[in-house]
């Protein structure tokens, strides 16, 4: 028998296939799920779905609450870069700090060389590579991983398409209903929308002003928490026969300034905590500034902990708070969370 992996067992579709995958190989496998946030009756559905799989496959399946570790790192973070007036990206901190933080240390604990998740995203030990199925890549969202874990990290479907392993998963007896599942949403813990989690902590519905970029008060919005820059409803702006998008937000006088479309356009940001796969400290490459957006050329300069990235295409509605990925064709060499656009 090969060496022994951990798999981060969800209860969908991708990690129970994942799981069967590496059995079929040899390796000695365990399952882990992770108790993360608290949303009622979540897990008792998930938990549920995950030890099924475990049985099905014959693997042992341990169970850890890493709730108040996930509020510490990932939630409160969350709640507080809304509150700031940016716009978060939970999913990558929470593979840090969690499902490659707190997973590969549990991994540690029962001697696993190996950690496997369902991402789609494929590594060589040194690098992440985009998955070869680009609708479901993954690499965005992982950009923030420690290097030095890479050499530890399997993932079976970055060579796969979704396509095929909601197929593997209908022809196998006992799994069939695997291959039927609704697609997790993005972020975990959002059930609706991302203001419907914040109103349960801070006041979100507070009617402001909206503003033109010279400070003219022109309408009123709802409360600056319900937008991120590039959104274009949701507030009222006198007299206005073009659509008018958030520009900027003042959380601190609970404004936001509108604009054009044209005003949106950003041709360089800065960005910090930087976490980069290469050593240059100058070069070309391209960016990704948002999930699910195409990456644009760039000249990105690093001193110490933080990066110039000037853009050879303007881009439209970069926000604050997000992270800024940087690819060499689908090779991943780093990134960082964007502090001014």
């Amino acid at each position: 028998m090969k060496e022994k992996v951990l798999v981060g067992m969800s209860g969908g579709v991708d990690s129970t296939i994942t799981t069967l995958l590496l059995k079929e190989e040899g390796y000695e496998v365990e399952g882990l799920y992770m108790k993360l946030h608290s949303k009622p009756g979540y897990h008792e559905i998930h938990l549920a779905r995950a030890q099924k799989a475990a049985d099905f496959v014959g693997v042992k399946l341990h169970v850890l609450d890493l709730q108040e570790k996930f509020n510490k790192n990932v939630f409160q973070p969350f709640i507080d870069t809304y509150a700031e007036g940016k716009t978060p990206n939970p999913c990558a901190l929470c593979n840090r700090t969690m499902k490659f933080g707190e997973m590969i240390n549990f991994a540690d604990e029962i001697g696993a060389k190996f950690l496997a998740t369902g991402h789609y995203i494929k590594t060589d030990g040194e690098y992440f590579y985009q998955a070869e199925d680009d609708t479901k890549d993954q690499s965005y969202f992982l950009f923030y991983v420690k290097q030095e874990i890479l050499p530890r990290l399997k993932f079976p479907l970055g060579e796969r398409l979704k396509s095929e392993i909601k197929e593997k998963a209908a022809s196998i007896k006992g799994l069939e209903s695997f291959s039927s599942q609704a697609e997790s949403s993005e972020i975990c813990f959002v059930e609706t929308t991302y203001t419907d989690v914040l109103k349960k902590y801070v006041a979100v519905d507070q009617v402001g002003e909206v503003l033109d970029n010279e400070g003219n008060v022109i309408g009123k919005h709802k409360g600056y928490m319900h937008y991120t820059i590039g959104k274009r409803k949701g507030f009222t702006v006198h007299g206005a026969h073009d659509p008018h998008f958030v520009l900027s937000i003042n959380p601190e006088k609970n404004q936001i300034v509108v604009g054009k479309k044209d005003e949106l356009s950003c041709n360089s940001v800065v960005i910090d905590n930087l976490n980069m796969f290469t050593k240059e400290k100058e070069f070309k490459t391209t960016v990704k500034l948002r999930y699910r957006t195409k990456a644009v050329p760039c000249h990105v300069k690093i001193e110490g902990e933080s990066a110039t990235v000037l853009l050879e295409e303007s881009v439209f509605g970069v926000a604050v708070g997000q992270a800024a990925v940087f690819y060499d064709e689908d090779k991943l060499i780093g990134g960082g969370w964007i502090s001014k656009a």
